[in-house]
């Protein structure tokens, strides 16, 4: 089982990331403000205005360890990797089986699959804990997409499993605000989904977390040695890691859903770790990317029981045995790809 290694996130405006003999050390203000142990980490997160010299990234592209750039916002940028490694047969298995319909169609439709039943697990939960006026809508939603799961069962057309992937996220976005207590509701009100930008402080909560959690998907692939860009249920587009889109969809409900609601219902993020810029985009503050990274660092500690190794497994490693077992699939070593069910 592979290490669990932290992710190093810098958020001090102004910092500078060196290397000290076999240490990570970050300045800010001209002084040190902390050093870590570099075989801690398993990559770093650099957001915003922050400095990296050249022979620290040579170092990580040396031993494996990506470095990834966001803006201030949490927004995607660029990604930092060394050589190319894995098997070359492997992604020539993985780009076969992108060009198979029938095979990418059956990989889709069982992320898909785990997708909606996290998503419906979610809901329940979320009902068996909320008043009766609350608990009711979202009883009816997994309704919704417990029909949704039904129908995927016999999809064998790519566009229906989309199709049904798009149908079961609009129902359950549309009551996902339900499972907000009701004294912060008036700040975590939400009207559906959406981004680029999030209008409201709830979207801007989910899609910092889902940036987070696809850097993880990311870098779990690459671990393996599959190309994160080749997937079979998002569409192929220049610059678009297709595949880590792929592999997020069973764990945003159970590792970013959650966490938001918690972070929101515990009262750790209020109105005021959110901003509002011109147009109404709303994004986390500083304050409020310290509290989510904090937090969902120590999500990734958790430990889940694996239903198909059934063996306990950290949240964080959850992508990285998932990765794995989609790799063997694609070898031939397994008939199909199992995605992770949360219960």
């Amino acid at each position: 089982m592979k290490q669990l290694l932290n992710t190093l996130y810098v958020m001090t405006q102004g910092a500078y990331v060196c290397l000290d003999h076999e240490t990570v050390k970050i300045e800010a203000n001209g002084t040190a403000q902390m050093q870590v142990p570099l075989h801690h980490l398993g990559s770093i997160v650099a957001m915003g205005n922050v400095m990296i010299s050249p022979f620290f990234l040579a170092k990580c592209a040396d031993e494996g360890r990506a470095v990834v750039i966001l803006d201030r916002n949490g927004r995607y940028k660029c990604r930092m990797i060394g050589k190319t490694s894995g098997n070359v047969l492997l992604r020539q298995a993985q780009y076969e089986a992108v060009q198979n319909r029938e095979k990418s169609t059956r990989i889709a439709r069982n992320m898909v699959a785990g997708k909606v039943k996290n998503a419906r697990q979610v809901l329940l939960r979320g009902a068996r804990e909320s008043a009766a006026e609350h608990a009711e809508l979202l009883r009816n939603s997994s309704e919704s997409l417990a029909s949704a799961l039904f129908r995927l069962k016999d999809a064998e057309d790519m566009d229906l499993v989309r199709g049904l992937e798009g149908e079961s996220a609009s129902a359950y976005f549309k009551v996902f605000d339900r499972m907000v207590k009701d004294e912060q509701r008036p700040t975590f009100a939400m009207n559906g989904r959406n981004r680029r930008p999030p209008l409201d402080p709830i979207n801007g909560l989910l899609s910092f977390l889902y940036t987070l959690l696809l850097n993880d998907c990311i870098s779990a692939l690459e671990g393996v040695g599959l190309d994160p860009q080749m997937g079979f249920l998002h569409v192929l587009r220049p610059g678009r890691p297709s595949l880590g889109l792929d592999l997020m969809e069973e764990f945003r409900s159970v590792l970013a859903d959650r966490l938001a609601l918690t972070l929101i219902n515990r009262k750790q993020l209020t109105d005021k770790d959110f901003e509002v810029r011109p147009g109404g985009a709303t994004y986390l503050n500083d304050d409020g990317r310290k509290t989510v990274v904090v937090a969902y660092q120590k999500r990734k500690q958790d430990e889940f029981s694996h239903p198909l190794l059934n063996e306990k497994v950290p949240f964080g490693l959850l992508p990285h045995v998932q990765a794995r077992l989609l790799a063997r699939h694609l070898r031939g070593d397994l008939e199909e790809y199992t995605p992770v069910l949360y219960s």
